[in-house]
This record gives structure tokens, sequence and C-alpha cells, in this order.
């Protein structure tokens, strides 16, 4: 068993698939590589595929006519990204980067979805993949529109407690520019605001080290979205 047949079967989207299933995949996928900071694909551009990072990490963000970024989201090894063009059939509807160099895996859009039409359980498991985003989305709108900045950064250090499952001890994965970027805010303001929440006891940071002292005032923030 190769290790592409591997990474395949450790996805979230692709569990529960026989072997005959997965094999069916492997065939179809294309090996890509990038180097840090490479653009995979453009705002517009057809959506011919989609990709699971092998390994590395890839940004997903908009850019407006001024230049300024707003990152959507960060995925990193097993997370599939750029889905949804291949089931409406339109363009990328945002631009996606190498953050780290980067292996991906590329799923041409007409093999996969003929795929599909002969595998209601891989159907049913892109569609729960597909939903997730959605909720993902829902979440994120939420956190830009009606809450302030401290609620959002509450909110995103509770997430990351959970995804590294390190108790109250965090890592950045990413830059602070980068954080601030995905927050929706300018690096100045998140770092005034990280001084504030460590004035209150709320957190304490060392680099890119941060540790939760005070977890129920900071998921009260992150609901009410005020310091």
């Amino acid at each position: 068993m190769d290790k592409i047949f591997n990474i395949l079967s450790s996805i979230p989207g692709f569990s529960g698939l026989s072997q005959n299933q997965l094999e069916a995949l492997r065939q179809m996928v294309i090996d890509r590589h990038f180097n840090k900071g490479e653009i995979i694909f453009s705002e517009g551009d057809e959506g011919n595929g989609f990709y699971v990072v092998a390994d590395g990490k890839v940004k997903i963000f908009k850019s407006s006519i001024e230049g300024k970024e707003q990152i959507l989201h960060i995925y990193g090894p097993g997370n599939p990204f750029g889905e949804v063009p291949v089931f409406s059939g339109k363009q990328f509807p945002a631009n996606a980067q190498a953050m780290v160099k980067s292996h991906l895996l590329f799923f041409p859009r007409a093999a996969f979805v003929a795929l599909l039409a002969n595998n209601p359980s891989l159907a049913m498991n892109m569609l729960a993949v597909l939903s997730m985003r959605l909720r993902e989305f829902t979440v994120q709108i939420e956190n830009l529109s009606l809450k302030e900045v401290p609620g959002r950064l509450a909110s995103y250090l509770i997430y990351l407690a959970d995804e590294q499952k390190t108790g109250d001890h965090i890592s950045l994965t990413i830059s602070k520019g980068q954080l601030a970027s995905l927050l929706g805010t300018i690096p100045e303001t998140l770092s005034r605001i990280l001084a504030k929440m460590s004035s209150r006891h709320l957190i304490e940071v060392n680099g890119r080290d941060i540790k939760l002292l005070d977890r129920k005032n900071l998921d009260d923030l992150a609901e009410h979205g005020k310091l």
C-alpha cells in the first residue's frame, strides 16, 4: 500500500469507503507540489477539480481592489478544499496559496463526478464535508459581523485548544499577521487586544505559545464579543 493510498484512507471525507473505492480514487489523483507563497488557484479560475492537503499548509483568502487580504480558512494535512465548484461547475470563489512548501492531491472534476454517480457512500461523505464547510462559514460570518475583535480572538483560541487537544496550552501555527487577517483586523489591534487580555489574566502569551488562564471568562468573551 503506497503513501498516497494511506493518505486517502485517513481523510474523513473518504472514511468507510471500500478498498476498491479507495483504489478508484487513487487512480485519478494527480500529485502537485507548491513552494511557499505559490498560488494554487485564483478567484475566478475554472473549478476543474479540488485538492486535499497531503503535507504542508494552505490558506484560502479574498483580496480587495486595494490589496487588503482577508483569510477565510487555513488548511493542513488531510483537509480538502475547493470542493464546491466541483459540484456547481463554476469558478473558484476565492484564492488559494501555499503558506509553506506543500504536497497536494488534485482530483479532476470530471473523473470525480463520474465516480460519485456510481458510489452513493462517497456521495454521502462529500455531502457531510460540504455541510461542515457551510457550518464553518456560518460561524465565521457570525464572528465577523456580530462580534468585536476580542470575541473573535477568544473564539479562535478556544477553537485551537479543542483542536490541538492540549488542555489550556495552545500554539499558534500561523503568524500574528496572518491571525489578524483571519480575524478581520490589523496586527496592531490584535497586539493591543492580546496585551489587554493578558493584563486581565485571561491568557498568558509567550511568543506563539499561549496559555488559557481563565476559561470561564474566555467562554463568556467568545459568546458576547466584548472585553
